[in-house]
């Protein structure tokens, strides 16, 4: 047993971490037979575990719900109740635990993340003495805050997962204390909750208080406080030359509180604290006075094997470190308080933290006692950590509104009796803490608050279009985003606090980690496939996607690629607008079947680490390309975005590259701005003979950016088509004008009557004189219509895509077979194919063809946007690509549609 030594002022720690005995009780017998009296006998299935932790860690009790039992002797000296009181302190145990001393019941408290303490003096004996505790976690969880544990999300947390520590302290000692930064005098004000003064005679005015303040060690104040009679006292602390606390300065401040009686130091009270200030404003955020744009990243706080618990003594710091190496200044620590740990790094290595509490299910009234409570646990807990810098209250409704579909729940936007509830928690915890923004529904309707926050799943090139659109949205109408307006739309700052484009994972590099199957890859509740890894080896090898890559890890390397273009696009629009105050990505790092980190589940670099660094940097470089595909005729142009996060006036030259030109200007751009350089490139592309990628580059400083624009060269001749024999006469019939006459200005021999004299026949739409046409032998080419929608009812079933944002789309892939068309479109289709991504993609069997096909999470829901089905002694291609409308005005439209016009559609050895 570890034990600390006493100091001069009487306080010590004595650490009950490491091996106590545990027994679960699914009959909930254990009170009933007495096991927490001393010596008594537990079941057989006893075995021995290491806390902290929790249960789930050992597969034998992952699944388990219920009651369970620790117990463990530490041997203490004679305490002397005169001189020292003793406490039993948890950091956090999951969820409810009652506590005995010696088969004294010493106390209980329910909540599974914040610390609690119970007074023990009384319980302790000299020697031996057994600490017993019964923890709670119920199966029916809907009323108790839970986070994302279990279904739907993922591995629920049980037990005592933090530390245990017994400790001793004066009967007279400092229980808290609380500083509040005032930066408009440079004073820190600091509040002292003592305990132990006899109330009834109105205090000790024997006892004395002194607040001492250090910064590195050097003193920097020392100031009295008076104790009044209930125990509290309070001191303004002048700080001279103030040093702020930001992210890249993280300046702190030691706090000391000495307790005096007699001349004699009878109690010692020890924290630190940061001089920071927060406020929302005009649409912005500042810190310390001056604007601060968020650049951050959701942190849901799981690991491999420990669940909530650190995966490593330098778990912590390195999380902070790697996320600063990334850019981000802000982790959002998802829907349950922080790590205590986590959040001294986060103080001392400089970066914001978003704290917010776990969330229920229902909105009852013990629910919403519960959260609150926490809520109020939670900033007592971390008042002085100058890291936090917002509250949450809700997170999309959950347990307030009915994000859910519940049948007795009803939805915030409609319930004006829980706007007022809600209002009203957004005042309360404002008054409890008026250093810190508070927002009152992450992402969703909101009634009261200072930050308003989107959660917005859009996939780039893939919706970009729609993402510009949803982006005027947010910063023309801001108030739509709200359900009632207690405080003002124009004020609070628009920040969207969750995007992000899934990539996968490295999977058999975690199964290689775990040793084994991990436990998350079957969960029940996991939807099979989309979410559920399980037999993901197989789904790869049984669809198209084994032709398209060699190899596992070749996917993998692609899909995050693709995550890294998606996220680089959505970011680069936010962060070109002034009036969007920041952002936060969904997220830091992968979270078991989540494969939408930045990292892996193992905080493992993905394939872009060191590229998104470079997007999300304090000062980033944009291109704005006013078309990313152009004709060999034609030019390429482009604005430049310079984003400068930082509080420096930066001046630079902005030099690019483009098409074997280049050219440079000096740029300005002032602390806290974005500037626009327009029309900063013009230049004439190169004749080419095939469609041609050509990689624009632009610097500023350390700042650089790549584009690729796709060229394609204007040529007047079709003849032949493309795959045709040369000199075939047979003409095709084309079912839509528009693209009959542009193939037919080109010199292709089409007609607008469909017949057994055509090659091949174009259409938007299987008619019946279509179906016989292909029954009878006919090859067909069925394009999608102008509006993106497919009229087939007969030869393929199709899966609809939405049109704007998409949780399914985001974890979705499309990817490319075949030489010619992988030449054309890349092995996963990027922005050659801007503004012409499906609506509908088509479900395949094994027996089709796949040209371009399409996954979505673990390898589930195999579809086509091109595939060729055999259909009676003919063929139908289908594409499902928004190509139609580009044949004449987008080159990489036209090759498309050229490629797949050939006579021989279903052969694969003309593709």
């Amino acid at each position: 047993m570890d034990t600390d030594g006493r100091a001069d002022d009487g306080r010590q720690e004595t650490s009950l971490n490491g091996t106590w005995q545990f027994a679960t009780d699914p009959d909930e017998i254990g009170r009933n037979e007495g096991w927490y009296e001393s010596d008594s006998v537990w079941p057989d299935r006893t075995r021995s575990l290491a806390v902290p932790h929790a249960w789930q860690e050992l597969e034998e009790f992952r699944e388990y719900t219920g009651i369970a039992w620790y117990r463990r002797t530490v041997t203490l000296d004679s305490p002397d109740t005169g001189r020292f009181r003793s406490r039993l302190r948890f950091g956090a145990v999951d969820y409810g635990a009652t506590v005995w001393v010696n088969g004294e019941r010493v106390g209980s408290n329910r909540g599974g993340y914040l610390p609690f303490e119970f007074d023990v003096t009384d319980a302790l004996v000299d020697g031996e003495n057994e600490i017993v505790i019964e923890v709670i976690d119920p199966e029916d969880g809907r009323e108790i805050p839970h986070g994302k544990q279990g279904e739907p999300w993922y591995q629920r947390v049980s037990g005592v997962w933090q530390d245990v520590i017994l400790e001793t302290v004066p009967p007279v000692h400092v229980e808290a204390i609380r500083v509040t930064p005032d930066l408009e005098t440079d004073t820190a004000h600091v509040e002292i909750d003592l305990n132990g003064l006899d109330e009834p005679r109105g205090g000790d005015p024997s006892v004395a208080a002194r607040v001492v303040v250090e910064r590195d060690g050097d003193p920097v104040a020392i100031e009295p406080a008076t104790i009044d009679a209930d125990g509290t006292g309070r001191v303004a602390v002048s700080i001279p030359d103030a040093d702020y606390w930001t992210p890249e300065r993280p300046a702190l401040y030691d706090v000391r509180v000495d307790l005096e009686r007699d001349g004699s130091v009878v109690d010692r009270y020890e924290d630190y604290f940061g001089m920071r200030r927060v406020e929302a404003r005009n649409g912005r955020v500042y810190l310390n006075g001056e604007p601060y744009v968020v650049r951050g990243a959701l942190e849901q706080g799981y690991y491999p094997e420990t669940l909530y618990r650190p995966c490593g003594d330098d778990c912590f710091e390195a999380e902070v470190r790697t996320a600063k190496e990334l850019g981000f200044n802000l982790l959002r620590k998802h829907i349950k308080p922080a790590h205590p740990d986590f959040l001294e790094w986060a103080d001392r290595l400089g970066l914001l933290v978003w704290e917010e509490p776990a969330n229920p299910t229902v909105h009852t009234d013990r629910s919403r006692r519960a959260v609150f409570e926490q809520l109020e646990a939670m900033i007592e807990r971390d008042y002085n950590r100058p890291s936090v810098v917002i509250w949450s209250i809700y997170n999309e409704e959950w347990g307030i509104g009915n994000p859910q579909g519940l049948d007795e729940e009803t939805s915030l936007w409609e319930d004006e009796e829980k706007q007022r509830y809600l209002a009203d928690c957004y005042e309360t915890v404002r008054k409890r803490d008026p250093t810190r923004l508070v927002c009152d529904n992450s992402g969703w309707a909101h009634v009261a608050t200072d930050v308003n926050d989107y959660h917005r799943y859009f996939v780039s090139p893939d919706r970009a279009d729609a993402w510009v659109a949803d982006l005027d949205r947010m910063t023309d109408r801001p108030e739509d985003n709200y359900a009632a307006t207690e405080t003002d739309p124009n004020d609070a700052p628009i920040i969207v606090s969750e995007f992000g484009t899934w990539g996968l994972c490295d999977a058999p590099a975690i199964e290689d980690y775990y040793g084994e199957r991990p436990p998350w890859f079957d969960y029940e509740f996991l939807e099979d496939g989309l979410k559920r890894p399980d037999g993901y080896r197989e789904r790869f090898e049984e669809t198209a996607l084994s032709e398209a890559f060699n190899e596992f890890e070749a996917l993998v390397e692609a899909w995050q690629w693709r995550e890294f273009r998606s996220n680089k696009d959505v970011i680069e629009r936010m962060r070109a607008r002034e009036n969007v105050a920041g952002y936060v990505i969904t997220e830091f790092s992968d979270i078991e079947w989540e494969f939408n980190g930045i990292l892996d589940y193992r905080r493992e670099e993905k394939a872009f680490h060191d590229e998104f660094a470079r997007v999300n940097g304090p000062v980033a470089v944009q291109l704005d390309l006013e078309s990313r595909t152009v004709w060999d005729d034609e030019t390429v142009a482009a604005d430049a975005v310079v984003v400068n996060d930082t509080d420096d006036r930066l001046k630079a030259e902005l030099s690019w590259t483009a098409a074997g030109e280049s050219g440079q200007q000096t740029v300005v751009v002032d602390p806290v701005s974005t500037v626009r350089v327009k029309d900063l490139i013009a230049v004439d592309v190169p004749t080419v003979d095939t469609m041609t990628t050509e990689t624009i580059s632009l610097e500023f400083g350390d700042a650089t950016t790549e584009e690729p624009v796709s060229i394609g060269p204007r040529t007047d001749s079709v003849s032949p088509v493309p795959g045709r024999e040369s000199g075939a006469d047979e003409p095709i019939y084309v079912e839509d004008e528009a693209l009959r006459d542009a193939l037919e200005e080109r010199g292709a021999s089409v007609v607008a009557q469909l017949d057994d004299t055509v090659a091949a026949a174009v259409v938007t739409e299987t008619t019946d004189a279509v179906l016989e046409y292909v029954r009878g032998g006919g090859d067909v080419l069925l394009l999608a219509d102008r509006d993106g929608s497919v009229a087939d009812a007969d030869v393929f079933d199709y899966r609809y895509l939405p049109e704007d944002e998409s949780w399914n789309l985001v974890a979705s892939l499309f990817f490319t077979i075949g030489e010619r068309l992988e030449s054309l479109l890349g092995t996963v289709p990027g922005w050659e194919l801007d503004g012409r991504y499906p609506y509908a993609v088509a479900s395949v069997s094994e027996d089709d063809d796949v040209s371009v096909g399409y996954v979505e999470g673990w390898l589930a829901n195999p579809s086509a946007a091109i595939a060729t089905r055999q259909y009676g002694d003919g063929t139908v291609r289908v594409c499902t690509f928004r190509v139609i409308d580009g044949y004449g005005s987008c080159p990489v439209a036209r090759a498309l549609v050229d490629e797949l016009l050939p006579k021989s559609l279903g052969k694969a050895e003309d593709r």
